[in-house]
């Protein structure tokens, strides 16, 4: 009498046969067909063949069935293993066994691994910018109209201003060369006119690996004063002074600078920066060069370009305040541009040297760094172009001024805030103005910066004007007792 097999036993067996030719699902045609066969041939009864049907269509879940091992449904019985050949591995088989056929390699698998493609110089740019967008007031004012060379949005009849937009693209393009380019999206070229204007275009080119030694070509900052050095996106005023701005308007020049800092105080300068402390960014210890001397996107007019040097150093304290200190120094002649103006009633177009006239400065300055207070000072004298009280020649006479700054820095829940107040004086010859004329500034600004995000900033400040020169036409008379109230506000990307 034969023997009846459990349906889960016999689906055992037939998984262990046909189960590495076949899908995993119990349910597949292949099984199917072989039950079917194994019915005909009479190996199975037609009882049977239904029961394993039925048992198949319930463990319709896949069952992983290999060579090595046969999983067999929960309660029945192991069947025996079926012995089968182990098929090498991949990467060692020389030929497909007889159970499947080869699967054809796609195009170009034998072939090595493409070699990533070298970055190019323009992968390490960076791109940021700053918009600064003001509204003036002038509330009052005695004798002339209020003119203010570093700033031409200040006007009587003015009201919203795009006082600067910047847009950077720096970034070191090689191992041995960084480079700098800063157009100004709504410069003031002239008095009514703005346009797009270039203000960086340079080069540094590293001497050594750490790059604390570096030249740097094209047009840039010249290296005199520290204020002239900080970038309008950080100066907690909105201008700069006259007393060091009048050495170098626009800051820059076209010309060739040396730079020396270790990298210790590199990355004290930058840190200066990063902690909101106002500061002048990297020109190094040490620095030195020639440039023009004619001013920013200007020519040189007499073949004789200016010398510069300064000298400055950030120390740290004990207690962890920032003081740097500083001296800078430049030599050189400028060649002035004229005009014809009235003098007692006869038009007069004052002479000067067509070679130049002798250009020289020395200054100090020193900066107790705001945590939370803080101190600027600055101070310059030299001789430069000016023109004469009889308004008929211009040469080189005396000039002095400076300024000094005091401010607090503050962080709350509402945000940083950085009050200030500052007086700054000024009397000597206005080089880039038409005629040279001579110019007494003295003025105090009280103010405060608002940032609530670093994205953001707001300024007010108020300026009273004690005396002012108009150097913008002649008989340049002076304003006295002006007052004016300017509001900004800063966009960082």
């Amino acid at each position: 009498m034969r023997r009846s097999l459990s349906p889960q036993v016999l689906l055992a067996v037939a998984l262990a046969v046909v189960g590495p030719a076949v899908s995993t699902q119990a349910a597949s045609p292949a099984l199917m067909k072989l039950l079917k066969v194994l019915k005909d041939r009479g190996t199975l009864s037609t009882q049977e063949y239904e029961d394993l049907v039925v048992a198949a269509q319930a463990e319709s879940a896949p069952i992983v069935a290999t060579p090595a091992t046969v999983l067999v449904p929960s309660g029945a019985t192991q069947a025996p293993q079926a012995a089968s050949p182990v098929a090498p591995p991949a990467e060692t088989a020389s030929a497909p066994t007889t159970s499947a056929p080869a699967v054809k390699a796609a195009p170009g698998a034998d072939k090595p691994a493409d070699k990533p493609k070298a970055s190019k110089w323009y992968d390490q740019i960076n791109v940021r910018g700053y918009t600064q967008l003001r509204y003036h007031s002038v509330l009052d004012r005695d004798g002339a109209e209020l003119n203010v060379p570093n700033d031409r949005s200040v006007s009587e009849n003015n009201t919203f201003f795009i006082r600067r937009g910047r847009i950077i693209l720096s970034g070191d393009v090689s191992e041995h060369l960084g480079i700098y380019i800063q157009p100004d999206l709504n410069a003031s070229p002239g008095s009514g006119d703005f346009s797009v204007q270039l203000r960086d275009m340079y080069g540094d080119v590293y001497l050594d690996k750490a790059k604390e030694y570096r030249i740097r070509f094209g047009q840039s900052k010249v290296p005199f004063g520290w204020s002239n050095m900080q970038s309008s996106a950080n100066r907690a005023a909105l201008e700069r002074t006259d007393a060091l701005n009048s050495a170098v308007e626009g800051e820059r020049d076209i010309g060739a600078f040396f730079y020396w800092a270790p990298d210790e105080i590199r990355k004290r300068y930058a840190e200066l920066i990063k902690l909101g402390l106002k500061g002048s960014g990297d020109y190094g210890v040490v620095g030195f060069g020639g440039y023009s001397g004619q001013g920013l996107n200007r020519l040189d007019l007499n073949n004789t370009p200016h010398a510069v040097a300064k000298l400055s150093y950030p120390f740290q304290l004990a207690s962890g305040q920032f003081f740097e200190a500083g001296i800078h120094a430049y030599s050189g002649k400028f060649v002035t541009s004229t005009q014809a103006i009235t003098v007692a009633g006869k038009t007069v177009t004052p002479s000067a040297r067509p070679g130049g006239i002798a250009d020289e400065r020395v200054g100090l300055s020193a900066i107790w760094y705001p945590q939370p207070f803080g101190i600027e000072a600055e101070w310059n004298v030299g001789r430069g172009p000016e023109l004469s009280s009889d308004r008929r020649t211009i040469g080189a006479d005396a000039l002095h001024g400076g300024y000094v700054q005091f401010a607090y820095k503050d962080q709350n829940k509402l945000g940083n805030w950085f009050p200030f107040a500052r007086w700054q004086y000024y009397s000597g010859g206005r080089k880039f103005a038409v005629n040279a004329p001579n110019v007494l500034v003295n003025e105090l600004d009280f103010g405060i910066e608002w940032s609530p995000w670093n994205p953001v900033e707001f300024t007010i400040q108020f300026t009273h004007t004690v005396d002012r020169t108009n150097t913008r036409t002649a008989p340049y008379n002076d304003t006295t007792s002006a007052d004016r109230i300017s509001f900004q506000a800063q966009i960082n990307y």
